[in-house]
């Protein structure tokens, strides 16, 4: 039985990839932080099946001697502080978490079990003001926020340990990816919540930033399983994981409301909102997946219209019930 640890376990992401590790027959170790309270909504169902360990991203001792003790095979390294807006009003956590602590988790594997396979969790918001369209593994980053910025350390750092101590490390630049699992505060699950509370007659309007901003989404559902084929290849490489397709948050909004069967939508919407107005803006981006395509087999299975779809309903039945 292969042993994954997953880092940023209760995370969207974590929870999913942690589903798709059980099914395939993996011993499951997940990484929590010690706090007052604990929140394992995203693991019902599953958190009885996975052993929860204790450990901090930014105290290398602790990661070493959790290596140490479990011996992964696959260490997957999704937590992060992961959150633009925050990023700002936090550079120097955020560069502690997001980058730093891919460099404790590497000195971990590095000292305790070089064997282990590493998947590091990299970003489209490394590309931030694009210099090409589609974007590429070989695009060059200029990344718009101190979140982009970590995401980049953290992204060449695993690339320097891989050349310089030969360890299996690939980094998997998704682009963004979305699921009724994201947490509130997000743009797409900020809307998909804010138009079923407006259905359900909860809330009158939604604030928002730049409705013009356009991303490449997909179903973080389907994006865990790039992440697990990543550690399965006979070499280590870094892949572009994304949809191929743009859309704007104005055309997420409109998808969103017409699922609650709402088209004069504007007059529920606060546009350019100055909470949510970013000092340095991304305005495009786009995946260029076909390295993914063709190495890992790997494409998406689900639709931007499947995913809104989703999303809304959801969150009608969420708080239809509260």
């Amino acid at each position: 039985m292969k042993k994954a640890l997953v880092t940023g376990i209760t995370g969207q992401d974590g929870s999913y990839l942690a589903g798709l590790l059980l099914t395939k027959g993996y011993e499951v170790y997940g990484l929590t932080r010690r706090t007052s309270t604990q929140n394992y909504e995203r693991l019902n169902g599953i958190v009885d099946k996975i052993k929860l360990v204790s450990a901090d991203l930014i105290d290398q001792h602790s990661l070493t001697q959790l290596v140490k003790d479990i011996q992964p095979d696959e260490v997957y390294n999704l937590a992060a502080q992961s959150f633009v807006k925050t990023s700002w009003d936090q550079p120097v956590l955020t560069g502690e978490v997001t980058a730093l602590g891919v460099t404790r988790m590497l000195e971990a594997i590095r000292f305790a079990k070089p064997d282990t396979k590493f998947y590091q969790a990299s970003s489209s918001e490394m590309f931030g003001k694009v210099q090409e369209n589609p974007q590429k593994e070989s695009t060059p980053f200029y990344p718009r926020s101190p979140y982009g910025v970590a995401k980049v350390y953290g992204h060449w750092i695993t690339v320097n340990y891989r050349e310089s101590y030969n360890i299996f490390a690939c980094s998997g630049i998704l682009f963004n990816h979305e699921s009724p699992r994201r947490g509130l505060e997000f743009v797409t699950r900020k809307i998909s919540n804010a138009v079923a509370r407006i259905k359900l007659g909860k809330q009158d309007k939604i604030q928002l930033g730049n409705l013009d901003s356009k991303r490449d989404w997909g179903y973080a559902k389907d994006y865990v399983e790039a992440m697990w084929l990543m550690l399965q290849q006979d070499e280590p490489k870094d892949y572009v994981i994304g949809t191929g397709e743009t859309h704007s948050v104005r055309e997420f909004l409109e998808k969103a409301f017409a699922v609650v069967g709402i088209n004069e939508w504007e007059q529920y919407v606060q546009a350019l909102h100055p909470d949510y107005v970013r000092p340095a803006e991304v305005d495009l981006l786009i995946a260029d997946a076909s390295k993914a395509k063709q190495e890992l087999g790997w494409s998406p299975k689900t639709s931007f219209e499947q995913l809104v779809k989703l999303m809304v309903e959801a969150d009608l039945d969420y708080e239809s019930k509260r």
